[in-house]
Formats: C-alpha cells, structure tokens, sequence
C-alpha cells in the first residue's frame, strides 16, 4: 500500500476511536444531568465510532499495514445545553466526513482500489451520521427550553439500541 494512504488511514482509525471517546463524554455530561435517554444514545453512538475505528484497524491488518495507535486527546466534560451537545456532535460528524472524503480522494489518486471500495461504505455512513445528529439539533431547537418537551425527546432517544 502506499505510505501516505497507509498514514492517513491510520489516522482516521484513530479519528474514530476519538470520535468514540467523545461521545462517552457527552454521555457523561447527560448522565450529570439525568437525562439518562440522551446519556443512552451517546452510549450506543459511542460503540457505533469504536466499531468504525476497527473496520479501518481490520483493514490495515487486512492490507498487510502496519496499525499505529495515536493518543487520544481529552474530550470536554460540560457543555450549556443539551443543543450545544448537539450542534457539537452534528459539527464532529461534518468534520469527519471531509475526512473520509479526503481519504476518498487520495486512494483515487494514488489508484487503490481496495480502499476505495472499503472507503465508499464510510461515505454512505456519514450521510447517515450527519443526518441523525441534524434531526435531532432540529427538534432541540422546536423544543427549546420547555422541560416537557426536553423529558419527551430524552424518552425518545432512550429507545436507541446498539445494532
């Protein structure tokens, strides 16, 4: 495999696991805030980023690349609003898909098809990822600060389950 593909991929692998970590932070913050059905699908989205990190850790080892494992960086502990969480989360997923885009780019340009493949299921993933954290920003707005409209959307989410 390339150098350079091989670099970045291990980058996004550990962009994911990131991506994992901070969503148990914002479970931690909904649970301080016993919003336990909101804590509930930070939970679940958290598994769902950790399961991502390993799709790309299997295909390193797949490819005969070597893994590299980076640091993860602390995530925040509090945020305002449980709209803020979401805007914050909504902002992550648009960040990673120009990330997976990017990759998608450079396993065109150095014609590596196997990764682009692989690649393209990311690509379907992230319009699904965005989409979720937007649906979800737009009923926070609606709901704005009313208590029961807030409880009902926490009930809501607690409904998410780990595929």
């Amino acid at each position: 495999m390339d150098k350079k593909l091989v670099e970045e991929l291990n980058k996004q692998m550990n962009a994911e696991f990131y991506s994992s970590y901070l969503y148990f932070g914002m479970r931690a913050y909904f649970d301080s805030q016993n919003l336990k059905g909101f804590a509930n699908w930070m939970e679940v989205q958290a598994h769902e980023e950790w399961d991502h990190g390993m799709k790309f850790y299997h295909f390193l080892i797949e490819r005969g690349a070597e893994v590299t494992l980076g640091k993860l960086d602390a995530v925040p502990a509090k945020w305002e609003s449980a709209l803020k969480v979401f805007e914050e989360s909504f902002a992550h997923e648009q960040k990673v898909t120009s990330m997976i885009n990017t990759l998608l780019d450079l396993s065109r340009e150095v014609n590596d098809k196997p990764t682009e493949i692989f690649l393209q299921w990311f690509v379907t993933e992230q319009v699904e990822e965005e989409a979720n954290a937007s649906e979800i920003v737009q009923k926070l707005k609606l709901v704005g600060d009313n208590p029961n409209g807030l409880f009902m959307m926490d009930h809501q989410l607690g409904k998410r389950k780990k595929d």
